[in-house]
């Protein structure tokens, strides 16, 4: 056997890239898809007619036996099954060569090697490395996606809206996904080789990694930090020290780039968006479609009994008694692939979730849930059904806590609160779309109270009695008066909030709540929200409690392209700054991004700004693609964190 030299090879990769759709990456090693034909040329073969062997092997150990490693003679036509290749054409010292992988191969970096019996003494040479993905566009493979428009969307598109808030008022943020910018692919491929499915056991896991179902669990607990120095670290405390506040993120790129640049220490810090965001990145960087899904109102059920338990005092101050809690909003993914395990009626579109917020088989991961089998109630599938379930759709159970008797009184529940306006980007425009009814069917209708049923059989909890459970009567308790929060007046942060409290029973009583900036301004949550209780004391009668989440504007900003985006041509962005409110800011920072039209995060210092003073910024773009591409603008200082805007550019060559 001759010794294996390194053989000079075209890889054609810019024919390959084309048919594949894989033009997007930056990088000079070959990106194709699998279960389709890509084309190498290599020289050095004296006699065309000699007996070729290819080797592609992929992981560790390669073997046969775990389809890490395949051995392939040249043949007249492509194999449906296995690995092949059919000579293309031949001259005196060249030979073209197409290679076809089956639709279920392993994806990750391959070797490729050919052998040669031209002479007594056959001989192996390195042709060099490959990458292989999934393929949605052909209908073989498991994350095969019908429709073109939609694999434009959720494996090509860099772009992305993420939707938060709360389900009265709905607001959405771009999002830089950029799988395909840089060394994000090399950085997916070692997500995966640092996961500790892989570290237990490599050889299985790699083979494994044909099925989208296994590195979708795998990937939603690499995500996360909690148990394997995954890519980033949760944080909702509200301080940040040591690492960046959640929402001054604007993309994955950046992210994904600090994790490998600290020698893969977890990035601080993430909150549920964020670890949807960088899933998004690295499942359609390895070709399976997926989008991020906002659940307004989501339960965490922490102890599974699809029941969610909130507490509060005399005065409406919610206590934090038990695991149980509602998000204003909560955002995961979605991923198309087939489920072979459930059958074909739970195909389609799959939940996984990377926030860690319960175990799943000792580890912080989430899902596939198929989000058909969530909406028929089926939570004994695999996997985590009952969970996503009570995101959306658990009923929601409001007690008023005597801390000094210990003593609990229902005030009331609620089976419409929980799982509203869920929400995703549109396909080709930046829209929201609502997908609630693909989660449950219409909230309080028969249909949707005989699923909640059938779920709960399935748990056990039907027939079980539970001692923290409200009796039937003070379920059906009617309080004799109703009341709610009317909004007086604009909602922005830094102006003071007029609210109207309506109380009704024979007739109606208005009061007026006067909320100042300066009263309000400490409890702002991260994502610009304040929750607004009363709690109406009715002699010898029933209590009411009027609840009102508000999500708050915040100040606008303005972006201009000064002239025409071409390609390779520089081109001025202004962003200009109003201070809204009647102090000075301090520390301002306007931090952009954008795929294909600067490299990495522009970082600009901004002078502080005296009551409505504004601030007009410029900097310079080189775009490097045409197209429609999107800026992303995040503005910060010490009195509003994290403005966010976006801004279409379309780029002409």
């Amino acid at each position: 056997m001759g010794q294996a030299a390194t053989q000079p090879i075209n890889w054609h990769l810019k024919e390959n890239a084309r048919e594949h759709h894989t033009s997007k990456f930056s990088g000079d090693e070959l990106v194709v898809r699998r279960g389709q034909a890509f084309t190498i040329t290599f020289n050095g073969t004296e006699h065309p007619e000699q007996n070729l062997t290819f080797i592609a092997e992929t992981g560790p150990k390669p073997s046969k036996a775990t389809k890490t490693l395949a051995t392939f003679g040249t043949s007249s036509t492509a194999s449906s099954e296995g690995w092949s290749a059919v000579r293309q054409s031949s001259s005196s010292n060249s030979v073209s060569i197409s290679i076809s992988s089956p639709h279920n191969a392993i994806i990750g970096r391959y070797r490729l090697s050919v052998q040669s019996t031209a002479s007594d003494s056959p001989s192996t040479a390195k042709l060099g490395t490959f990458v292989l993905l999934f393929n949605p566009w052909s209908s073989g493979d498991d994350v095969f996606l019908p429709s073109k428009a939609e694999c434009e969307e959720y494996v090509l598109e860099e772009f992305g809206i993420i939707f938060a808030g709360n389900k009265n008022h709905i607001s959405g943020f771009g999002w830089n996904f950029g799988q395909f910018q840089g060394d994000i692919l090399d950085i997916c491929l070692s997500i995966m080789d640092r996961s500790l499915y892989y570290r237990q056991d490599p050889v299985t896991d790699v083979s494994h990694r044909h099925d989208p179902r296994y590195l979708g669990r795998v990937l939603s607990a690499m995500v996360n930090a909690n148990d394997d120095q995954g890519v980033v670290l949760g944080n909702w405390s509200g301080t940040y020290e040591g690492g960046k506040n959640p929402t001054s993120w604007t993309g994955s790129g950046e992210i994904l780039q600090n994790w490998k640049n600290s020698g893969f220490k977890p990035v601080r810090y993430g909150q549920c968006w964020v670890f949807a965001a960088v899933l998004t990145t690295v499942l359609r960087c390895l070709g399976i479609p997926t989008r991020t899904i906002t659940n307004f109102s989501s339960a965490h059920d922490a102890d599974g009994n699809l029941r969610v338990d909130e507490f509060y005092d005399a005065e409406g101050n919610h206590l934090e008694r038990g695991a149980d809690s509602i998000w204003n909003f909560h955002v995961w993914n979605e991923s198309w692939f087939t489920r072979k395990d459930l059958g074909p009626s739970y195909s389609g579109w799959q939940i996984l979730d990377a926030t860690p917020q319960e175990e799943s088989g000792g580890i912080y991961q989430c899902g596939p849930a198929s989000r058909n089998a969530v909406k028929e109630g089926e939570v004994d599938l695999e996997y985590d059904c009952p969970f996503v379930f009570a995101e959306v759709n658990a009923d929601c159970m409001y007690w008023n806590y005597d801390s000094a008797t210990g003593k609990k009184t229902l005030i009331l529940s609620k089976s419409t609160e929980i799982g509203a306006s869920i929400s995703t980007k549109a396909v080709g425009r930046d829209d929201r779309v609502d997908v609630t009814r693909d989660y449950k069917y219409e909230e309080g209708s028969t249909k949707e109270r005989e699923v909640f049923k059938k779920a709960r059989k399935k748990l056990g909890l039907e027939d079980k009695f539970d001692p923290t459970a409200p009796t039937q009567e003070e379920i059906e308790q009617k309080p004799d008066i109703s009341g709610k929060f009317k909004v007086a007046g604009s909602l922005e942060v830094g102006k003071d909030l007029n609210l109207i409290l309506v109380l009704t029973n024979l007739q109606s009583h208005a009061k007026t709540v006067h909320i100042k900036y300066n009263e309000y301004q400490q409890q702002l949550t991260t994502d610009k929200t304040i929750q607004v209780t009363a709690i109406c004391h009715v002699e010898d009668g029933v209590q009411v409690l009027v609840q009102r989440n508000i999500a708050l504007d915040n100040p606008a900003i303005d972006v201009q392209v000064l002239g025409e985006a071409k390609v390779n041509k520089e081109v001025d962005v202004e962003v200009v700054f109003t201070n809204p409110i009647n102090t000075d800011v301090m520390d301002c920072v306007l931090q952009v991004e954008g795929s294909d039209l600067l490299t990495g995060v522009l970082e600009l210092r901004i002078p502080p700004l005296k009551a409505s003073e504004k601030s007009s910024t410029r900097f310079k773009l080189i775009p490097s693609e045409a197209g429609p591409k999107h800026l992303l603008v995040n503005f910060s200082c010490d009195k509003f964190a994290d403005i966010k805007t976006f801004k279409m550019v379309n780029v002409t060559h």
